[in-house]
């Protein structure tokens, strides 16, 4: 497998990643549905981009958050990344012939959802047309810039129900909060991707972050 030298030491760390490494809030750990989501790298003419979708408004669950393409797990998948391609492809047109998986990171569970979701990583070799497949799921997929997701300007931090806070981006339009922007930011440290902005970061209310992301603040 060959893949492009920003993404190397990524490649190299993934093998050997445990959930300690990864700080994973409490409530987080095995159990529920098997499910599984895919982060996906590619060279792009900007520089690495990272494949992200925004839910369908209608959808019971996360209506209208920025999310990795991924669901549940069929009885006919092999394995994580058997779950992830297939669900990318069904919601993006992704084709999956066209992707070298290059890892996973320890599953989570989440309690809110109840399901345990495996992030599993992987290189677009052979990038392809994506686009909605289906209006009812996705409302929109956009092949992200790192450079555009990580600039000075684009980085918050959420604070959201419960008490949670977290990191935040606005790109596109399109606020990355909560589950997304927890393991994008975890996958972009194992690799040694994720660059600080200057000074300390702002911490807004969801609302908040939803007009910032719109243009509206």
């Amino acid at each position: 497998m060959s893949v492009p030298q920003w993404l190397r030491p990524l490649a190299t760390r993934l093998p050997h990643v445990t959930a300690a490494d990864l700080r994973w809030a409490a409530g987080h750990g095995p159990g529920g549905r098997p499910a599984a989501v895919l982060v996906l790298f590619a060279d792009g003419p900007g520089g690495p981009e990272v494949l992200l979708t925004e839910r369908a408004g209608t959808l019971r669950q996360h209506s209208g958050q920025v999310a990795f393409p991924g669901g549940r797990r069929d009885p006919a998948d092999a394995d994580a990344p058997a779950t992830a391609l297939r669900e990318a492809a069904e919601e993006t047109g992704l084709v999956a012939a066209g992707v070298d998986v290059l890892g996973e990171l320890p599953t989570l569970a989440l309690a809110h959802s109840e399901h345990a979701v495996t992030p599993v990583v992987g290189f677009w070799r052979e990038p392809c047309p994506v686009g909605v497949v289906d209006p009812s799921e996705v409302a929109r997929v956009e092949r992200v810039p790192l450079a555009e997701l990580l600039a000075p300007g684009s980085v918050r931090r959420v604070r959201g129900t419960g008490g949670y806070t977290g990191p935040a981006f606005a790109v596109r339009g399109l606020l990355v909060w909560g589950f997304t922007a927890e393991v994008l930011v975890r996958v972009l440290d194992l690799g040694g991707l994720l660059t600080r902005p200057p000074g300390p970061v702002a911490t807004v209310s969801l609302e908040e972050a939803l007009a910032w992301a719109g243009g509206g603040a």
